[in-house]
C-alpha cells in the first residue's frame, strides 16, 4: 500500500495495483480500476515515485524471506544497460 493525503489533509493507503491512471489537471487524481477517484495533494511524479519503492520493497522482501522460492525458482530480471 501507498499513503497519499487527500486535499482536505486526511491520510489514507491505496493498494498501488488498483489504480488505473494518474491524472494532473491542475490537481494530482488517481483513477482506480473500478472507476473510483481521489483527488490527492502528491504530484503525479511523487505518486509515481511511492508506486516504485512500494514495488522496489515488495521485491526486497521476497528475496529477504526464507520462505520465498530459492533463486533458482525465480526468472531473472534481465541485466540493466548502463548508459554511456
Amino acid at each position: 500500500m501507498i499513503i497519499v493525503t487527500r486535499l482536505n489533509k486526511r491520510r489514507f493507503a491505496v493498494n498501488p495495483d488498483l489504480i488505473e491512471r494518474i491524472e494532473a489537471a491542475p490537481d494530482t487524481t488517481l483513477v482506480l480500476v473500478d472507476g473510483q477517484s481521489y483527488l490527492v495533494t502528491e504530484t503525479m511524479d511523487e505518486v509515481v515515485d511511492l508506486i516504485a519503492r512500494y514495488r522496489a520493497r515488495v521485491i526486497s522482501l521476497a528475496y529477504e524471506d526464507p520462505r520465498a522460492p530459492a533463486s533458482a525458482d525465480l526468472i531473472p530480471l534481465p541485466a540493466r544497460e548502463e548508459a554511456d
